[in-house]
């Protein structure tokens, strides 16, 4: 499969390519030259298939060409053997799980994925990989997990510091061996903007292997289409049409949703639900995009004032808000606004939601009051509640149960160093140590 870059679509790249470069040599970010589409038999069947046999399927029309049948079932099979829960709450409104993964988000989908096909990349060489990924939540735990003692990569992982959750902060600083911590002192963007001078850096991509496991990579997109084609055949009802209402903050979940339907599935609608950092919805209502600088929320991991991956919707949609509202509607919510979610969720269907999953939620439930009723609608839950147990807890009353995993994290010494959020700050330590 070839792959283009979003600055020059005369710029291509392999597969292999763009999983190990992580971005174009021109520094845009790579799409797909053609997008697969699935058999409609395949999509009609989907809700009578387990989620690993659906996740294989879609995976080898993106793979197939590059690499073996049997390495593609070995990476499907090794990366998700977790459940991927659907669960009505009522009639017209399902809710997607996904964190039931390693670190209880949905990042563990593109981060075990991700891992498994580098090793298959990266089997025949002996030059050290070095995975440069900026975190604003549950990027960095994923990406930590699904690449600890994995032979021949390092991981360097950018949060910002004193801006994630202690809970989150703890699973990616805490793993030690090939994973190093890097605590930035500014925002997201900061660390998101770090990451991408690197690998616009001469002596740094001269000196050093590097690639990226943002949702910049392709690879983290493809594996995030599965649990769509999935959570559609769970919920597909005759005559009543599919939307998804997606928590976005660098908006790679949502733009995998987009490929997805590219691919065939007939998804009615998305919903892009943000907190108060709305750049993308203030584009779609008003067409011009006008990010400003991040602010913080109790919604961290969607704290992003410039998504990377809306330049892979300008791409999707020739740069048209006209076109791409037909298949997006935004929004944006409050803090105060997400804690009454979290309670109206809980106090209408005994249902316990984290702040990303209560902000996609009230989209949903937004969009259906005030434009459309009669969908189907499925709205993401991409964290555990106890990752958010000090937001969460003070609005219900149930205990909320901090999963084993969890508790065994926070009893380990927080290991990160501490950076400015210089850029030559940040190449002289890169260098010194890899």
């Amino acid at each position: 499969m070839i792959f283009y870059s979003t600055n020059n679509k005369s710029t291509i790249v392999t597969l292999r390519d763009a999983v190990l470069a992580g971005m174009a040599p021109d520094g845009g970010l790579l799409m797909p030259d053609s997008i697969p589409a699935m058999p409609v038999d395949f999509i009609e069947k989907t809700g009578s298939m387990s989620f690993q046999e659906v996740a294989f399927k879609v995976a080898r029309s993106w793979l197939s060409d590059d690499l073996p049948i049997d390495a593609i079932h070995e990476i499907i099979d090794t990366a998700f053997d977790f459940d991927v829960p659907v669960i009505q709450l009522d009639e017209h409104t399902a809710v997607l799980e996904l964190f039931h993964g390693p670190t209880l988000a949905f990042k563990d989908f593109a981060a075990r994925f991700m891992a498994r096909l580098l090793s298959c990349f990266t089997a025949d060489s002996e030059k050290e990989l070095n995975i440069l990924v900026a975190t604003s939540g549950d990027t960095g735990s994923a990406v930590a997990q699904g690449f600890l003692d994995v032979p021949g990569i390092r991981v360097f992982i950018l949060y910002p510091g004193g801006k994630i959750s202690a809970i989150q902060e703890k699973q990616l600083t805490t793993m030690g061996h090939n994973i190093t911590a890097l605590e930035i002192a500014g925002t997201f963007d900061d660390c998101q903007k770090l990451v991408k001078l690197a690998f616009s850096d001469r002596d740094i991509k001269n000196r050093i292997r590097i690639t990226s496991a943002n949702s910049i990579n392709i690879a983290r997109l493809i594996p995030q289409s599965f649990y769509y084609f999935y959570a559609y055949g769970k919920v597909r009802k005759k005559g009543l049409p599919v939307v998804f209402s997606v928590p976005s903050g660098n908006f790679g979940n949502l733009t995998a949703g987009l490929i997805a339907q590219r691919m065939g599935l007939p998804i009615a609608r998305f919903i892009a639900a943000t907190n108060i950092n709305d750049s993308v919805p203030r584009y779609l209502n008003s067409g011009t995009y006008d990010p400003l600088p991040m602010r913080k929320t109790i919604s961290n991991a969607m704290d992003v004032g410039n998504p990377s991956n809306f330049t892979r919707m300008l791409d999707l949609y020739d740069s048209s808000a006209e076109i791409m509202k037909k298949d997006i509607w935004g929004i944006d919510f409050s803090d105060g606004q997400t804690r009454a979610g979290i309670q109206d969720a809980y106090t209408r269907y005994t249902y316990i939601m984290d702040p990303h999953g209560a902000i996609g939620y009230l989209g949903l439930q937004t969009y259906q009051a005030n434009y459309d009723n009669e969908i189907h609608g499925v709205f993401l839950e991409t964290a555990h509640p106890a990752k958010f147990l000090d937001v969460v807890q003070p609005l219900i009353d149930k205990p909320i149960i901090i999963p084993d995993r969890l508790k065994a994290c926070l009893e380990k010494e927080k290991q990160s160093i501490p950076l400015n959020n210089n850029f030559d700050e940040f190449k002289q330590f890169l260098l010194e140590k890899t």
